[in-house]
């Protein structure tokens, strides 16, 4: 281990935030420029078979909104299928939150900038008044390093924070290409079919203690396995 009074050892220098460099602020505007298009142009040829939206009809007929959550691997078709609702979703402040920032924002969401590891408090700020503001908001609730399929406290730390329910939802393509990424990104393939499933609110009341949270945490990532499980049977049952 390095002794920071050790002369003859290099001090560690500070990560170099990558918005000084002009190059890569152009490469973020130009993936946003060239991706939105791309992933629009996609999503047109998509065809879908949802099961459960009177689960998330019923949210906004009480004059509350969803905290809604899914997996890190399923943010592109996710993306597509709930856009111009004005989702706030928490992006990172890193190079590629920048750009997934860019071309969220011109599906119609709002960016809440921060992640588990860096600016968490004030991304959770933002996404709480935007609940009392009346707005839906989103996690990927693996994201945004992993663990893969692993709950993060996020959403459940919101939901009691402004007294929202969690909206769990899976989606699933019947053809489509995976990444090489900690998430497994999946990408449908044009003219695809996609499966939506839906869970039941989850509640988190204000006064819930740390093991309610706890629970409630565990609650959702069992659900969001059953709704993956759902999602592959409705595209079985569909062919």
């Amino acid at each position: 281990m390095w002794k920071l009074d050790s002369p003859s050892q290099p001090s560690p220098q500070p990560a170099v935030d990558w918005r000084s460099s002009r190059l890569k602020r152009f490469e973020a505007w130009a993936i946003a420029a060239l991706g939105y298009p791309l992933i629009a142009a996609l999503g047109a040829t998509l065809r879908w078979r949802v099961e459960g939206m009177e689960h998330l009809d019923r949210i906004i007929a009480t004059g509350r909104q969803p905290v809604m959550a899914f997996w890190h691997g399923r943010i592109l078709p996710a993306t597509y299928y709930f856009r111009r609702r004005g989702i706030v979703v928490m992006t990172s402040e890193n190079f590629d939150g920048e750009w997934i920032a860019r071309i969220i924002e011109r599906f119609g969401y709002g960016a809440a900038r921060g992640s588990t590891s860096r600016g968490a408090q004030r991304a959770m700020l933002q996404m709480k008044r935007a609940m009392e503001a009346g707005k839906p908001t989103g996690f990927t609730v693996d994201g945004p390093r992993g663990p893969l399929r692993s709950v993060q406290p996020g959403a459940v730390w919101l939901a009691r924070a402004t007294s929202n329910p969690i909206l769990p939802f899976h989606i699933e393509a019947a053809r489509s290409w995976s990444l090489r990424s900690w998430d497994r990104t999946q990408i449908p393939k044009p003219f695809t079919t996609l499966a939506l499933a839906i869970g039941e609110p989850i509640g988190v009341v204000p006064e819930a203690s740390d093991g309610e949270l706890e629970r409630r945490r565990q609650e959702l990532e069992a659900t969001l396995h059953r709704l993956e499980e759902k999602a592959l049977s409705m595209l079985q049952n569909s062919r």
